[in-house]
């Protein structure tokens, strides 16, 4: 519970109903304590922290002149809205945050009716409040819908759809977006809008001059108003980079200091008086209030747990083993050596995608496109169009974002893309917004790809230079953290294309894996005397060592860290039945349905993928066929 003598305020806000009960004045100290205790909470869970320290004062504000959960506030990214959760009942159970059975690490519409819209991905805001805002319209209701977009959100298209659309509308939607530019999204945000946001000034007269002319003009389709609005605009312009929202159809007032919560109350008071599509702009900074992330704001974006009073520190003596994230990082660096025509793209992931060492040392190589998946994967298909060899890093979840443009722009004309996908799989903490269940079935499907999956370290590496060396699309598919602790090779080697691995010869039945899941295969082999194969390429099969192997075994196991539909073991039960082969076959992989946020450990068990998992379920499912005669393991050559 809550220390009610060290917030003697936020102690009795349990819902924002009662944050508006206290006087106006006393909310600059409300939000001194709401930043102590999110300090302290994260402290002591770990999760996002510096965005939502940068929030404070904005997600107090809202929810005090707004009369949510009525009034809608639809966040985006995120990863901001932990002092909006600690606002909405869940201030006792913050710490539980990211574990399982605890709070969910972003916006969850059955965790909480204040939490409107469920959000992960960057961008979505704009385009769900409006939605809200067209839909109430037609209901005869009067509520407001406010949507909240910021850490780098606003350079995704999505965005600029939804502000395309919403600005062009009759009647006009009565919608407030509230940008929250703090120059960040993981890192340094780029691009040209984020220069034009950082020329930004106030100019308060001006929106005086604005709403006292519309009330003395009248109309606004009238030529009077209509030649007024034109001057505004261009007067506007010399002072503010306003004019791009305002061509678009909003009113834009701004820029103001986001972290004074008495400016931004009068800001909020104005413009939610407003009718028509209003767009706010509010200046913050990521990890306000806590000096060590205000100096990192990149170091702090999401932490482990930590004492607030020493900040983040190196446990000592400590080794810390290679993360796939590691060994991609590393062959970037070590393949753009070899080969100058390697291009390496990123949107807006260069530290969780490790490409921190390669921008350094290859810095006109490297891309950051922000966030912007759907440009990232035509910018790689142009450069390809012209003899460069493009490295698209992405998450499993964030490539869903570009898929049309994987489809359309690259697999259609058979180009040279790599796309090397971290977190697929399981992920954990994060839930599902961020899992990457589905990459295995969805890129399968698609014409001129090759995929692969590694169940180490080191064939990892060497499957990225295998997917750089191929002539078309390809792409290797690795988990979030470490792996078996295999040694890494320095040498750039190649595997052979479609090409699976023996890893041990058993009887009975053959264990086929795919990528994360060889390890659990092997140990469970071992124990019930089976044959373990490292599939390694989910497309295209190794056609010759299946049809083998299903000639000398009773049943298959496939195993994969990913959904069952659609996914490599499907692949294994169409190559059998093309074949006419009639085999027993058993699925295992990821159930259909989304997981809640859990270790991934956890998550691993849950759906029976580890090796308790397996185990169990080949001797419930082919208690007949789990009695392997003796077998002789293999080497990892083999």
């Amino acid at each position: 519970m809550i220390d009610s003598t060290r917030y003697p305020r936020l102690s009795r806000i349990d819902t924002p109903a009662r944050l508006r009960e206290f006087d106006e004045a006393e909310l600059p100290a409300i939000a001194d304590e709401l930043r102590a205790y999110l300090i302290e909470s994260v402290g002591k869970s770990g999760g996002h922290f510096g965005a939502g320290l940068g929030v404070v004062e904005l997600t107090a504000a809202l929810h005090y002149l707004f009369d949510t959960p009525r009034d809608r506030i639809v966040w985006d990214v995120g990863h901001q809205a932990y002092p909006h959760k600690i606002l909405t009942g869940r201030r006792d159970s913050i710490h539980t945050v990211k574990q399982k059975d605890g709070v969910a690490p972003f916006p969850k519409r059955e965790e909480s009716e204040y939490d409107t819209f469920g959000v992960g991905h960057s961008s979505t805001s704009i385009s769900a409040a409006l939605g809200m805002a067209v839909a109430a319209a037609r209901a005869g209701d009067d509520r407001k819908v406010v949507a909240v977009i910021g850490d780098g959100a606003m350079t995704a298209g999505m965005a600029f759809e939804a502000l395309n659309h919403a600005g062009g509308m009759e009647p006009e939607p009565n919608l407030l977006v509230v940008l929250n530019d703090n120059r960040m999204s993981i890192s340094e945000n780029v691009g040209g809008l984020t220069k034009m946001l950082g020329r930004a000034t106030g100019s308060h007269t001006l929106n005086a001059l604005r709403e006292g002319g519309k009330k003395l003009l009248g109309d606004k389709k009238k030529t009077p108003a209509r030649f007024v609005r034109r001057w505004e605009e261009h007067w506007k312009g010399m002072f503010v980079p306003s004019t791009l929202f305002e061509e678009m159809g909003f009113h834009y007032t701004g820029p103001i200091d986001g972290n004074d919560i008495r400016a931004l109350v009068s800001a909020l008071k104005l413009v939610r008086t407003l009718k028509g599509p209003q767009l706010l702009h509010v200046i913050t900074t990521k990890g306000k209030g806590y000096e060590r992330a205000e100096g990192d704001q990149i170091g702090y974006h999401a932490v482990s747990p930590f004492d607030p009073g020493q900040g983040l520190v190196s446990k000592p003596g400590a080794v810390k083993k290679p993360t796939y994230t590691d060994i991609f990082g590393d062959w970037l660096c070590d393949m753009a050596a070899a080969d100058a025509t390697l291009m390496g793209i990123t949107p807006a992931m260069r530290e969780g995608s490790g490409l921190v060492r390669f921008s350094k040392e290859y810095p006109e190589r490297y891309f950051d496109v922000a966030i912007a998946e759907q440009h990232a994967v035509t910018l790689a298909a142009g450069m390809a169009c012209e003899g460069a060899k493009p490295v698209v890093a992405i998450y499993s979840t964030f490539l869903q974002r570009g898929y049309d443009q994987l489809v359309h722009d690259v697999a259609v004309q058979d180009l040279d893309v790599l796309f090397a996908i971290d977190r697929g799989g399981v992920v954990g903490p994060d839930g599902a917004t961020h899992a990457g269940n589905l990459d295995l079935s969805y890129l399968r499907c698609v014409p001129n790809m090759v995929v692969m999956a590694p169940a180490d370290e080191n064939e990892c590496r060497q499957m990225l230079s295998t997917g750089f060396h191929f002539h078309g699309p390809a792409a290797v598919r690795y988990p979030r953290g470490s792996g078996p602790g295999v040694a890494i090779q320095p040498t750039l080697d190649t595997l052979p294309i479609g090409k699976a691995q023996l890893r041990r010869q058993g009887a009975g039945i053959a264990l086929l894996a795919f990528g994360a899941t060889v390890p659990a295969a092997e140990a469970v082999g071992a124990e019930l005397g089976l044959t373990v194969v490292n599939m390694r390429f989910v497309k295209p099969l190794d056609r010759e060592l299946v049809l083998e192997l299903a000639r000398s075994h009773e049943g298959f196991v496939t195993i994969e860290d990913n959904v069952v539909m659609g996914g490599a073991g499907s692949a294994v039960s169409e190559l059998l039945a093309a074949e006419g082969v009639l085999l027993q076959v058993l699925h295992l992989g990821l159930p259909d349905a989304f997981q809640h946020h859990a270790s991934r450990e956890d998550l691993l068990a849950e759906a029976g993928i580890d090796v308790a998992g397996i185990r169990s379920a080949i001797l419930a499912r082919l208690p007949q066929l789990a009695q392997g005669a003796d077998a002789t393991p293999l080497t990892a050559a083999g």
